[in-house]
């Protein structure tokens, strides 16, 4: 029996900073719901992708239809954030009082925070944030789990990880490891199954 969606399209973002994974991620997550039978589209990166700058990635998801690959403004379904402030930067534009929002707790200062030209939010005023203009939403500190098995990059397996526990898309264990016995050296199999293992139990 084919899975369904929650919504159809289901419109998702991946944001986060260069050198997060955010790419990968994205078309993780994509293989995974292409290999349970949706149609996806893959709006690529948006923004800077080199190291440090903010990047994007729209997912747009359906049943039966190909659609543009990039999602209008105030119509995101989920935002998976790699970095905190990224996600308020894209609820900003994508936001609506329906969106569901997981974010990784790890911020990641631009230039201006170090050298004190400009001041970041708190985690808490993040979280304060997220409830004043979301549906739902999860903060989990995925980079200490990537740092405890040795790799910080990892980050981006455990939120996804951490999505299939929200159960907001048909996605689970199975999926992940059909897609990335495809994708993935055999070497970093395992590596990659805790990730995603840790991800869920956060939830």
């Amino acid at each position: 029996m084919k899975k369904s969606l929650k919504k159809n399209p289901t419109n998702i973002i991946i944001t986060g900073v260069g050198g997060q994974g955010n790419v990968m991620a994205s078309r993780v997550l994509a293989g995974m719901l292409v290999n349970a039978g949706f149609i996806v589209t893959i709006g690529e990166t948006f923004g800077m992708s080199q190291r440090g700058g903010s990047v994007m990635s729209h997912l747009r998801v359906s049943s039966s239809s190909v659609l543009s690959p990039q999602i209008p403004q105030g119509r995101g379904d989920i935002v998976i954030a790699l970095e905190p402030v990224e996600a308020l930067r894209v609820l900003t534009k994508y936001g609506n009082p329906d969106v569901a929002v997981l974010t990784n707790s790890r911020m990641v200062y631009p230039m201006g925070v170090i050298t004190g030209e400009f001041t970041y939010p708190t985690i808490e005023e993040v979280k304060s944030m997220f409830e004043k203009i979301s549906a739902k939403n999860w903060i989990i500190d995925a980079t200490s789990v990537a740092v405890e098995l040795g790799n910080p990059v990892l980050s981006n397996i455990v939120m996804i990880g951490a999505l299939a526990g929200t159960s907001l898309l048909p996605i689970d264990r199975r999926a992940f490891e059909k897609e990335i016995a495809k994708t993935i050296p055999a070497g970093k199999h395992q590596i990659n199954l805790k990730a995603f293992d840790a991800g869920v139990k956060m939830l």
